[in-house]
């Protein structure tokens, strides 16, 4: 195998993986609306007073400007997976940075001024934490000229 072949390789392996991961958050995100919005009374990630998902699902922080918290990582974790198919690096890291950031600003709320973990969030968390490196391993590469150029422009 030829070094740009490995290399290019390399790119679609990370871009599959992003598109496993940003799968895994979709499901989780998915879990968290329904739970918001079907009330159901069966909570698995319920364990107790401070390791729950109720912070999320009817809590201080279960609409952000009016909008279901959990929406936002289900259209974020969707922009991903679609990026990642498509190989738009440039989106992907994008929208990874932004939701990287809005994970952290959920979760400091939920540590610090509600004192709640939320299993389910912190599982998106890592989730994106990971998107988010993996995205800058392929910026990286199309930086250093050896992954290649977007296939869209932006």
């Amino acid at each position: 195998m030829q070094p740009s072949e490995a290399s290019a390789n390399r790119t679609s392996k990370i871009f599959r993986w992003v598109q496993i991961l940003s799968s895994i958050g979709v499901l989780l995100a998915l879990y968290l609306l329904w739970e918001q919005l079907s009330h159901s009374p069966f909570k698995p990630c319920d364990i107790n007073s401070i390791v729950n998902c109720d912070a999320i699902i009817s809590g201080a922080v279960s609409k952000t400007l009016g909008v279901p918290t959990p929406l936002y990582g289900l259209i974020g974790y969707i922009v991903i997976f679609i990026s990642a198919t498509f190989q738009w690096k440039r989106v992907l890291l994008g929208m990874a940075t932004f939701g990287l950031a809005f994970c952290l600003w959920i979760g400091s709320i939920e540590i610090f001024q509600l004192h709640v973990v939320c299993p389910v969030c912190i599982t998106c968390q890592l989730v994106m934490i990971t998107v988010f490196v993996l995205g800058i391993l392929l910026q990286r590469k199309s930086v250093l000229g050896t992954g290649g150029g977007d296939t869209l422009s932006v």
